[in-house]
C-alpha cells in the first residue's frame, strides 16, 4: 500500500516537474538572465575603472609633492639649512614610499580593468552565441510542437475505412456509368440504322421518279405508264443454264 502511494506521489511530482521544465520557457529565462548580467557586469567594471582613475590622480599628486619636496631640499642645502633639508628629506622619503605603493596599486587596478574588459567581451560573445542558439532551438521546438499537433490530428482520421468506402462507391459509379453508356450506344445504333434505311429507300424512290420523268419527256413511255419490270438477277447464271 505504501509503495502504491509512493508511486502515485512520484507520478504527480514528475507530472508537475515535466510541466515546469518547459524547454521554451527555460531557454527564454536563460536569455533574460544573461541580459540581466550585462548591467551588473558594467557596474563592476565601472567600479574598477573608477578605482583606476582615483589611483592615477593619487599618483599624480604624490609625484607633484615628491618633486616639490626635492626642490625644497635643494633650496635648503643651497641656503645652508641642513636641518630643514633633513626635515624635507624625511618627508620626501615617506612620499616616495607612498608613491611606490600607489603605483603598484595602480598597475594592479589597470590589469584588473583590462581583465574585466576581456571577460566582458568574452561574455558578450558567449551571450550572443547562446542567444542565437536558444532562439534557433525555440523555433525548432515550436515547429516540432506544431508538427506533433498535426500528427495527432491526422492519427484521429480513419483513413483506411474512408478509403475502402471511397473505392467501393467509385467502382459502383464506374460500373453503372459503363452499363448506361453501353445501353445508350446500342439504342443510338438501332436508331441510326433505321434512319439510314429509310433515307436510302426514299432516295431510291426519288431517283426512280426522276428517271420516269426523263423517259416521259423523251417519249419513251407515256405519262402515267408503269415502268418496265427489270429482270431479276440470278446467282451465278444457274437459271440460264437450267433453261438451256
Amino acid at each position: 500500500m505504501l509503495n502504491r502511494l509512493s508511486r502515485i506521489f512520484r507520478s504527480f511530482f514528475g507530472f508537475f516537474i515535466s510541466i515546469a521544465e518547459d524547454p521554451e520557457l527555460i531557454l527564454e529565462q536563460n536569455i533574460r538572465d544573461m541580459n540581466d548580467q550585462v548591467p551588473r557586469m558594467n557596474e563592476s567594471i565601472a567600479m574598477v575603472k573608477a578605482n583606476v582613475t582615483l589611483l592615477a590622480k593619487e599618483e599624480s599628486k604624490y609625484k607633484a609633492e615628491v618633486n616639490d619636496l626635492a626642490m625644497k631640499i635643494k633650496a635648503s642645502i643651497q641656503a645652508g639649512r641642513d636641518d630643514l633639508a633633513g626635515h624635507f628629506a624625511v618627508q620626501h622619503e615617506q612620499l616616495r614610499g607612498a608613491l611606490a605603493r600607489t603605483q603598484g596599486q595602480l598597475e594592479t587596478a589597470r590589469s584588473a580593468l583590462e581583465k574585466a574588459m576581456n571577460v566582458k567581451a568574452a561574455f558578450l560573445r558567449e551571450k550572443e552565441r547562446k542567444t542565437h542558439e536558444a532562439m534557433n532551438a525555440i523555433r525548432d521546438y515550436r515547429r516540432s510542437q506544431w508538427q506533433k499537433k498535426v500528427a495527432d490530428a491526422m492519427e484521429q482520421f480513419e483513413v483506411a475505412g474512408i478509403s475502402q468506402t471511397h473505392d467501393e462507391m467509385v467502382r459502383k459509379i464506374e460500373e453503372t456509368t459503363a452499363v448506361n453508356e453501353a445501353r445508350m450506344e446500342m439504342a443510338l445504333g438501332n436508331v441510326d440504322q433505321q434512319r439510314f434505311k429509310i433515307e436510302e429507300e426514299a432516295e431510291q424512290l426519288r431517283a426512280n421518279e426522276l428517271v420516269k420523268q426523263f423517259k416521259a419527256e423523251m417519249g419513251l413511255i407515256t405519262p402515267g405508264a408503269a415502268p418496265a419490270a427489270t429482270p431479276e438477277k440470278t446467282i451465278g447464271g444457274r437459271d440460264t443454264e437450267r433453261t438451256a
